[in-house]
């Protein structure tokens, strides 16, 4: 099959990739471009540890082909902080100890990061209607609700 040429921004670097037109773009984030911060979890997109941000909008990586995001901004985990200085959200989530894992935290984050875009002080409903699409299967709910209301 014939690969086809993907540009985008990257956190903020501009990437051109090779890719196959059906490869999805967790697989090109982690594998070509070595940011692997965004996990791969059910590949199905219930489980939302491969949440990234493109355009401004939560979007989960597992079932999003690479082709789709020619020309978009992209923004994974490791793209938040700036230099040493961690965003907000991520700092929320270590002050409140928002993971028990840590697996789907990345995805967690950047799916509260999205929230917090559109809604700067969404109430806790909003907070638990925004994240039911994240699972943490290790029960941090309520610290993850703590850090995004910080």
């Amino acid at each position: 099959m014939a690969k086809t040429q993907v540009s985008f921004n990257l956190n903020g670097q501009a990437v051109d990739v090779l890719v196959e037109p059906r490869e999805l773009l967790i697989h090109v984030i982690r594998e070509q471009l070595q940011q692997t911060g965004s996990h791969i979890g059910c590949e199905t997109s219930h489980c939302g540890a491969c949440t990234v941000d493109i355009d401004g909008e939560s979007v989960k990586s597992c079932t999003l082909l690479a082709v789709q995001a020619n020309g978009a901004e992209v923004k994974t985990v490791e793209g938040l902080a700036s230099g040493a200085e961690l965003h907000a959200i991520q700092e929320g989530f270590m002050q409140e100890h928002g993971l028990q894992c840590g697996f789907c935290t990345p995805g967690m984050i950047l799916n509260a990061f999205g929230l917090l875009l559109e809604n700067p002080k969404p109430t806790r409903q909003q907070i638990l209607d925004h994240m039911e699409d994240n699972l943490c299967r290790g029960g941090a709910h309520v610290r993850i609700v703590k850090a995004i209301k910080m």
